[in-house]
């Protein structure tokens, strides 16, 4: 049963934002597959946040910790695009290899005489996994009246992957010109299994870089970075307080801010050319790189000298 608070704070956001701008959190969600109500997740998220910081500034009064901790509820928010985005190509990546059988099979059943869309809803009734999760939304979609060149196209565009929503494209455009769709999707089959083998070929033969750069961003930078602010306090703690030594340790944090994010782009641009998708490489990156050099700073001094 849901807590009347949830049920007035939603009917009270649904007012407050835009349909269009809930259409899209929605799909945002479902993206990672999280099916739950995009108002009441929101809701949610609004209470965890304020109850986290109502415990946290309790906290720090008590134990005098820093204020910055303050700031540790609101990473709930790149942590969940974080996830959504992994949850999402992790998705995309279960759909691309599912995709050349599930090809073929409906090539084989095409060729026994069902039509297009009776092989699509007798696959879509008994496989599982992302790509059938789409197969029966098309579908749905299709029943409630959506043309179905757009509900494929749209298919093509929800499984964020170029290499199949070219491959869906071609399908279509076969089906359109009359060609034998049996011939057209056994063959653009054979050519994705190819081209998925030679993509896993080039993603293997850069991941001894690609460790390389996460092994550098959030181990060797930013232990390098706290050490430096430990010897800073060390100098202040023997009176040697220079403007080097005052500003050494914010001139680290700002580097470290930016060479995070820029490794981020770099791990981007090597794994799928573009640097598009870096920020969700740059997002975890920064928080695990700043937490680790957070502690090293304020803490290791005093494990170091007992």
């Amino acid at each position: 049963m849901k807590l009347k608070s949830i049920i007035i704070l939603s009917k009270v956001l649904e007012n407050k934002i835009p349909e269009k701008y809930l259409l899209s959190f929605e799909e945002f969600l479902l993206r990672g597959s999280i099916f739950i109500n995009p108002l009441e997740f929101l809701v949610g998220l609004i209470i965890f946040i304020l109850v986290t910081e109502i415990i946290l500034v309790s906290l720090s009064f008590l134990l005098n910790l820093p204020s910055s901790i303050l700031f540790v509820p609101f990473l709930v928010f790149p942590g969940l695009y974080t996830y959504v985005s992994l949850k999402s190509e992790k998705n995309a990546a279960e759909i691309e290899k599912s995709a050349p059988d599930f090809l073929r099979q409906l090539s084989s059943m095409l060729k026994v005489g069902l039509s297009f869309e009776n092989a699509m809803e007798d696959m879509s009734k008994y496989g599982q996994g992302p790509l059938y999760d789409e197969m029966r939304r098309t579908i749905l979609e299709i029943r409630m009246g959506r043309n179905f060149d757009e509900a494929w196209i749209a298919m093509s565009k929800r499984l964020k992957s170029r290499e199949l929503e070219r491959i869906f494209i071609i399908i279509l455009d076969g089906r359109k010109s009359g060609s034998s769709m049996a011939d057209v999707i056994m063959n653009v089959s054979n050519d994705l299994r190819d081209l998925l083998a030679i993509k896993q070929e080039r993603k293997s033969s850069v991941m001894m870089a690609v460790m390389f750069l996460i092994i550098s961003a959030v181990i060797a930078t930013p232990f390098a970075l706290g050490m430096v602010s430990v010897y800073s306090q060390f100098m202040q703690s023997f009176g040697q307080v220079t403007n080097l030594v005052l500003v050494a340790p914010l001139a680290g944090q700002f580097y470290l801010l930016i060479h995070s994010f820029l490794i981020g782009l770099i791990i981007s641009v090597i794994m799928y050319g573009s640097y598009k998708k870096g920020i969700k490489f740059s997002v975890p990156i920064l928080c695990v790189s700043y937490g680790i050099f957070y502690f090293i700073s304020n803490f290791a001094g005093a494990l170091l000298m007992g």
